[in-house]
């Protein structure tokens, strides 16, 4: 299985396991020149921007550790452009991390409010 396939896959993953958890999901791979967002979507008062990492048996780091400062950073900048070009304003920004772990099953660990934008504030 190829990187692009494996990703795709488990976005697929990961948009299932959400929606079956109760999250509707607006959008997928959003972009803007400063990156994308695998996932965009809404529970409760929050509108979720979830960053989905896939890995395989042979992975040297997990997929939290993955987003990275700078990968966080990216994402944050992505969403305010996607609330501002949407109009969002009555629902609460939140960042969550899906690791999917394919062997010969897959997982899913869900990380709820894996990060918040404050350790930016004045970068942004």
């Amino acid at each position: 299985m190829n990187l692009g396939s494996t990703g795709s896959n488990g976005e697929s993953y990961a948009a299932e396991y959400l929606q079956n958890k109760g999250y509707e999901i607006i959008t997928r791979n959003f972009s803007s020149r400063f990156g994308e967002i695998d996932i965009v979507c809404k529970k409760d008062n929050f509108i979720v921007f979830v960053e989905v990492k896939t890995r395989g048996r042979k992975a040297l780091v997990s997929g939290r550790e993955a987003v990275t400062p700078g990968k966080q950073k990216r994402i944050i900048k992505t969403a305010l452009i996607y609330l501002s070009a949407k109009g969002i304003t009555n629902l609460q920004p939140r960042f969550d991390v899906v690791e999917i772990m394919i062997t010969e099953r897959v997982t899913v660990e869900h990380i709820i409010n894996a990060f918040d934008g404050s350790a930016f504030r004045g970068f942004i």
